[in-house]
């Protein structure tokens, strides 16, 4: 699909303040390529939203919840049982299936500075092809991406390949979530990351460059084509690495290793982990993740079984095993 056939789906439904368009089905070098196209809309106030939607496009819901409750249960089921977001799925369109999940601008912008569910946060950490973003979010957005290459680092040996960093800052958000147990391709990460390996390095080739001017990172060109990268793994690299963590994640690390008080040069005393050698932090760090991002995961499939409705529930979640299923074999 082309960028106009992309945004012409927009226009059967309620304004929004952002879009941005995710998945295989977007990247046309993609061997697996899904059947369905998948869109991320931010709105001011979903509720309000949803009550336009309904009045438009009734039928892409499930009609138990058209019928019980309307706008304001399909926001409370989002809010308080999911993280934030609801999801109309196998909604058809133009011959084209595609799913839509709907999130509070306040709430997106949240989450990608300070990791707070690490849902959409992951998401946007992987190629998306931005339709429409009235609040500047690609710019609020480099915050997380700078966040995901320190996470990946932290994670990562001395020595590494460009594809190796891409995979961990992929596979991010994946650790610890539930449906990779049973409901998705096990070989994910590698297939995301080798199909759109060019859209990843124009993404984050701007902050490796300013890693390297920090002397952090050092690239070099290997006979195969392929960039080797090599990291200084000393623990004062690593307390600096931890320090460009998000607030939240931070935070919770200081609680399982501790904090030491710091004064700055404005007269300020900040808090700092307390650090007693690399793998301690990136360890810290995994377990951090991993427990935010089974939270969500399992907080996310509940919301969305409920929301999808019988049918649409049991034929997403076939997909998502048959998925699985060939991938083991």
């Amino acid at each position: 699909m082309d960028k106009a056939e992309l945004e012409s789906f927009l226009k059967v439904l309620p304004p929004v303040e952002f879009c941005c368009v995710y998945g295989s089905a977007l990247h046309p070098n993609n061997r697996d390529m899904s059947t369905m196209v998948d869109y991320i809309l931010g709105v001011s106030n979903p509720e309000q939203w949803h009550s336009q939607n309904l009045q438009m496009n009734k039928n892409h819901y499930a009609s138990w919840m058209v019928h019980l409750g309307g706008p304001k249960l399909i926001t409370e089921i989002a809010d308080e049982i999911g993280v934030g977001v609801h999801f109309n799925p196998f909604v058809t369109w133009n011959h084209k299936m595609l799913k839509y999940g709907v999130v509070r601008m306040h709430d997106l912008i949240k989450d990608i500075l300070n990791w707070e569910r690490f849902y959409l946060s992951g998401r946007l950490q992987k190629p998306v092809h931005i339709l429409v973003d009235n609040l500047d979010i690609e710019n609020v957005n480099s915050a997380n991406l700078k966040a995901a290459i320190t996470a990946a680092l932290l994670l990562l040996p001395p020595k590494f390949t460009e594809e190796d960093l891409y995979a961990k800052i992929c596979s991010l958000s994946y650790m610890g979530d539930l449906r990779m147990l049973f409901a998705e391709d096990r070989n994910k990460v590698k297939k995301i990351v080798q199909a759109q390996f060019d859209l990843f390095q124009s993404r984050y080739r701007p902050f490796l460059e300013e890693y390297e001017a920090m002397e952090l990172l050092r690239f070099m060109s290997s006979g195969s084509g392929q960039t080797n990268v090599s990291q200084d793994c000393g623990l004062s690299a690593a307390r600096s690495l931890v320090s460009s963590l998000p607030p939240m994640v931070r935070s919770k690390m200081g609680v399982k290793l501790g904090q030491e008080k710091k004064l700055v040069e404005s007269g300020r005393v900040i808090h700092e982990v307390s650090i007693g050698s690399r793998e301690e932090a990136a360890k810290c760090m995994q377990k951090v993740l991993r427990r935010t991002v089974m939270v969500s995961s399992a907080r996310q499939a509940v919301a969305g079984l409920l929301t999808a409705g019988g049918v649409n529930a049991v034929r997403y979640l076939s997909n998502k095993m048959c998925k699985a299923w060939k991938s083991l074999r």
